[in-house]
């Protein structure tokens, strides 16, 4: 895993790229890659490369980037893993290719060369690319399939910045940190900046399975390579549940073996449910030595410790298991590392712990570790899915009908909720009874009413920004669309999946493995996001994954005999808790205190204290809104306002 960064000038006149340049945009993003350093100016000053590299595969000098051909003709830094680059590999020498190198890094020059720049539909793996073509006079950047690896890019006074980090960008002197103000509109409903926007003005990210290609003269053509809707396979039967389940353990195995490819010691982060367990289970089988797991865990939380169903799979497998405990009173110590680390921000506490077990592992001498993400998006892991889906197709069925009657029936329904401690201004309830749309997402902290309050009325007078929830519907309408074409039954289970997949998952939940991961110089693989295994799992009937209303039916089907039945059956806890359990009185008085001396004027300090106020009263779970309000202020004031060492 490494780290990229460049400049594509649009034309010649344009101020020359020097190594010094170069090598500040790679030095800050340096913890990607602390084995090596490259750089790379053409003669005629038609392009200039960075790269910091984080040695994998083929630990030699030969695996050094920037890296070309031969003759020099194409130039190419690469981040990510190709694991079945030695397969490709092999066409490409049976077609004349000379390697000089083990890397999978040559193999992406020759792919490139041999089949054109739509060869990354043949890679298996996760990815960030910048290729430039001397002789076309072409850059061409790429983001895998699923937005594993992040690449981001700006256009300013004629050129294209480009890195694998915002950080990376801001150390070329044409940028400065600005606050994007629509994407900030976006962040307060979904918790994160939905791509291709980022939070840092002109600052844009490529959107997962796309490229860019740039030309000399100001060309940028934005080119979709790969979507999840890929056509089903003709020749297989999804109504045979038997068939189904063999398929995705088959899938899975597979997947874990090619993440197993590695000259470095890898683990795998085990909290004892099933996603991570069967990454356990299946590598377990395919190594002659113990596999390192590693697990976190808060003190004095049982109900979120994960301790005993880790080391009931860790016993089973004979792993070489580790362990952390963490609570908050390093958390303000933290915070200013977590913050420059997520470069936007992500407004997941979930951050702090995976940054500890990422450190865990590290000092520990493991480089390389295999994650569960994206199972819960592919296969319905969570009971607002379930519930949203069905709500969803009320609300089909009542439209707007008898709307008067409903609102009055939820505001019945207020003191209840209230004594409950559950949010009453805002739920999918409310959306329902509301007539409003049902589904924006499994990580929402505003809707568009409330969102209306927390911002501040000169905020709201600056523009008109879109209704975030139009992002989600145009998705929606991608998979309809889709489903009339081919005349596949789309349900609202599907729309979300969809929807879950292309946003949360590739721009919250992706980018916080990477971001945190990378900040202790560990790489991170997710065999359930495997491109095979999501293509399938996409066509599978959402009631076959569902069945009985239970979440993940058929993948728990699938593991049986794999996992014991219990971790399989076992309640859904989440990784080290959720925002509810991380909100201590500790940090909660840090954030009360961050919120309430806000100098940048984009909430309504007076909607933000009686929030506060009131949950201090009630403990009604206002918490995503909570950390979604100062995990910004947070980064508002490390970016925008320069302060490094986020005081009062």
């Amino acid at each position: 895993m490494c780290g990229i960064a460049g400049i594509f000038p649009f034309h010649n006149a344009q101020p020359p790229i020097t190594q010094e340049l170069l090598k500040g945009m790679s030095d800050a993003i340096a913890h990607r890659g602390p084995d090596d350093e490259g750089h790379f100016v053409d003669a005629r000053g038609r392009v200039g490369l960075a790269f910091r590299r984080l040695s994998i595969i083929d630990l030699s000098p030969a695996g050094h980037q920037p890296m070309s051909t031969p003759d020099g003709s194409v130039w190419i830094v690469f981040n990510g893993e190709i694991y079945n680059h030695l397969r490709l590999r092999a066409e490409l020498e049976a077609a004349g290719y000379r390697y000089r190198s083990r890397s999978d890094t040559e193999t992406l020059l020759y792919a490139y060369q041999h089949w054109g720049e739509r060869f990354v539909e043949r890679l298996e793996g996760m990815f960030g690319i910048a290729l430039w073509d001397a002789e076309k006079d072409v850059l061409i950047l790429y983001r895998d399939r699923i937005g594993i690896k992040p690449v981001y890019y700006a256009e300013k006074h004629g050129q294209v910045i480009f890195g694998s980090e915002i950080k990376a960008l801001l150390a070329h002197p044409a940028l400065s940190p600005a606050l994007d103000r629509e994407a900030f509109h976006h962040y307060l409903t979904y918790i994160h900046t939905p791509a291709p926007s980022t939070m840092f003005e002109g600052v844009r990210k490529l959107e997962a399975g796309h490229y860019l290609r740039l030309t000399r003269g100001g060309g940028m053509d934005d080119v979709e390579y790969w979507d999840p809707l890929q056509a089903p396979e003709t020749d297989f039967d999804y109504t045979d549940e038997a068939a189904v389940t063999a398929r995705i353990r088959a899938l899975f195995e597979e997947a874990v073996s090619k993440r197993m490819m590695s000259d470095v010691p890898f683990g795998v982060f085990l909290s004892g449910g099933i996603d991570s367990s069967a990454n356990v289970a299946f590598m377990a089988r395919m190594m002659d030595r113990p596999v390192d797991t590693f697990t976190v865990a808060i003190k004095g939380q049982e109900d979120t410790n994960e301790f005993q169903w880790a080391r009931r799979i860790s016993a089973l497998h004979g792993t070489n298991h580790h362990e952390v405990i963490i609570d908050d009173a390093g958390f303000l110590e933290l915070m200013p590392t977590v913050v420059y680390h997520q470069d936007e921000p992500l407004a997941d506490p979930v951050c702090f712990p995976l940054y500890h077990v990422s450190k865990l592992a590290r000092d520990n001498g493991t480089i390389v570790i295999q994650v569960g993400e994206g199972s819960d998006e592919q296969f319905a892991g969570y009971q607002s899915y379930l519930r949203g889906a069905r709500l969803s197709e009320q609300a089909l069925r009542y439209g707007r009908a008898m709307l008067p009657a409903r609102r009055a029936l939820y505001r019945a329904m207020i003191p209840a909720l209230k004594r409950r401690r559950v949010d009453y201004r805002q739920n999918v309830i409310r959306n329902l009874f509301e007539g409003d749309p049902v589904f924006w997402g499994n990580a929402v902290a505003f809707y568009s009413r409330e969102k209306a309050r927390v911002e501040s009325a000169d905020f709201r007078a600056g523009a008109a920004y879109p209704d975030s929830y139009t992002l989600a519907h145009a998705k929606y309408e991608r998979i309809r669309n889709w489903g009339k074409a081919t005349g596949c039954a789309v349900t609202p289970l599907d729309e979300i999946i969809y929807w879950e997949l292309k946003n949360r998952l590739a721009e919250l939940l992706l980018m916080r493995v990477d971001k945190i991961t990378m900040a202790v110089s560990l790489e991170a693989r997710v065999p359930f996001l495997d491109h095979k295994l999501v293509e399938f799992s996409m066509h599978i009937p959402a009631a076959m994954k569902t069945r009985g209303g239970v979440t993940k039916a058929i993948l728990k089907k699938a593991l049986r005999g794999v996992l014991p039945d219990e971790i399989i059956d076992r309640k859904k806890i989440g990784f080290a808790g959720s925002g509810k359990n991380m909100l201590t009185p500790g940090i909660y008085k840090h954030a009360r205190e961050v919120l309430l001396t806000g100098r940048h004027g984009l909430f309504d300090l007076a909607y933000v204290r009686g929030l506060l106020d009131e949950y201090e009263r009630t403990r009604i779970n206002y918490t995503p809104q909570i950390w979604a309000l100062y995990n910004f202020e947070l980064w508002h004031r490390r970016w925008i306002e320069g302060d490094r060492a986020l005081s009062l």
